[in-house]
């Protein structure tokens, strides 16, 4: 299991403090949702302030582009740091350009797809992909419920990757807490992105360790 907390729910007038707790506490990734107003109901922050983060941060920046026409700004976050780049399907019109241009600034690239957005729509970029952003709850604002049907997705989506021979990730956004974290890697997600349900209980390694013992207690059933 892979822990991405979302920066979404965290202390926005902290942000260096709260990346350099989460990296102290063991976390390895970061996820940034980056939000334009349009694409979702919600402004965050954008490409400054994550390069101005980047300096002192070794943490996996797991960037999660939540606006339309991403393919205008793939350039601007690679060059303020990310490490991975993840673009909508229902935001762009040229989705194998889009995932093309984030392999060649050298980046891992990563497509999402909100709630009723049926997995069809990925068909053919499935082996571009390193990374499959299923969004669990209709995106714009933290602290929503996860919605029950994302286990079948998950499953059906380990399925068409299986069957295309893609060792593309599984990550899930959206109501993700440690009561549900065992059912979501057990229908197949590889990364957890948590938000109000992760910083909302500090100290975080304590609220890493509880999201573990989900995972351990899989592997060991």
């Amino acid at each position: 299991m892979i822990l991405s907390p979302s920066l979404l729910s965290c202390d926005f007038g902290r942000l260096a403090d709260e990346l350099a707790a989460l990296e102290a506490a063991g976390l390895e990734w970061a996820h940034f949702d980056v939000m334009d107003g349009c694409f979702v109901p919600n402004l965050t922050f954008g490409a400054p302030i994550i390069r101005r983060l980047r300096e002192n941060s070794r943490l996996c920046f797991d960037v999660h582009l939540m606006i339309e026409k991403p393919e205008r700004y793939l350039e601007v976050f690679a060059g303020a740091g990310a490490d991975i780049l993840v673009a909508h399907v229902e935001a762009t019109a040229h989705l194998s350009r889009v995932l093309g241009e984030i392999r060649r600034l050298g980046l891992r690239c990563g497509a999402a797809l909100n709630p009723a957005t049926p997995l069809q729509a990925l068909d053919y970029v499935l082996p571009e992909l390193d990374l499959v952003l299923l969004m669990s709850v209709n995106p714009g604002f933290g602290g929503q419920s996860l919605l029950p049907m994302i286990y079948a997705k998950i499953r059906d989506l380990k399925r068409r990757l299986e069957s295309c021979g893609s060792g593309a990730l599984i990550q899930v956004d959206g109501g993700v807490e440690p009561a549900n974290a065992a059912l979501l890697l057990r229908a197949g997600a590889d990364v957890l992105v948590s938000g109000s349900a992760f910083f909302g209980f500090p100290p975080y390694a304590e609220r890493l360790r509880a999201f573990q013992a989900a995972a351990d207690a899989l592997n060991k059933a």
